[in-house]
């Protein structure tokens, strides 16, 4: 889900950003920036897009650092992710361990145990994954609804972040599926 919030931050000015000649407030958009755009925080909520960036106060100065820390309040577009959620998304790849759907702005697996209550056949020529009594199948493109069931996410580095994603139970899976019920 997506909202966009009102925050505010710390930001680290170093000195040699202030030698430049340039305002301070020229510096805070690029640093507010690289500090908090595509980063997950301490709630373990994904930072998308900040704008509207402007200082709150006077900055300080810590002896010995030089570098100017500010207050800056900001405007965030946030993605979050709840477990136990219901997410749309659309399957990005099809690999020997299932599907790889990509929900918002993250990439999530869909393990192939947790696809269907049947066995299932994975052809990785033709990327597709099939049940092999139902015929109901997955392929790159397909738009799946499913429940994220685990997450263990990487604040240093977002992108190896695992998100774990069922769609085994009723109402959930392909759309082409939950239709056929309907």
């Amino acid at each position: 889900m997506y909202t966009l919030e009102i925050r505010e931050e710390t930001i680290r000015i170093p000195a040699e950003y202030i030698r430049r000649g340039r305002r301070l407030v020229d510096h805070i958009d690029e640093l507010a920036h690289d500090a908090f755009e595509c980063r997950f925080d301490e709630t373990e909520n994904f930072t998308l897009l900040t704008f509207d960036h402007e200082a709150v106060g006077r900055g300080k100065i810590i002896h010995g650092d030089g570098a100017i820390y500010q207050n800056v309040r900001f405007k965030a577009l946030v993605f979050t992710m709840e477990s136990n959620e219901v997410v749309d998304g659309a399957v990005s790849e099809v690999s020997e361990y299932g599907a790889f759907v990509r929900i918002g702005p993250m990439e999530a697996l869909l393990h192939k145990s947790q696809i269907l209550d049947e066995p299932i056949q994975v052809n990785l020529g033709i990327k597709r994954i099939e049940g092999s009594q139902s015929g109901r199948a997955l392929e790159e493109g397909s738009f799946v609804r499913s429940r994220i069931v685990s997450k263990s996410i990487n604040h240093n580095d977002p992108r190896s972040s695992k998100i774990g994603l069922n769609c085994k139970m009723d109402g959930l899976g392909s759309f082409e599926w939950i239709e056929e019920t309907d």
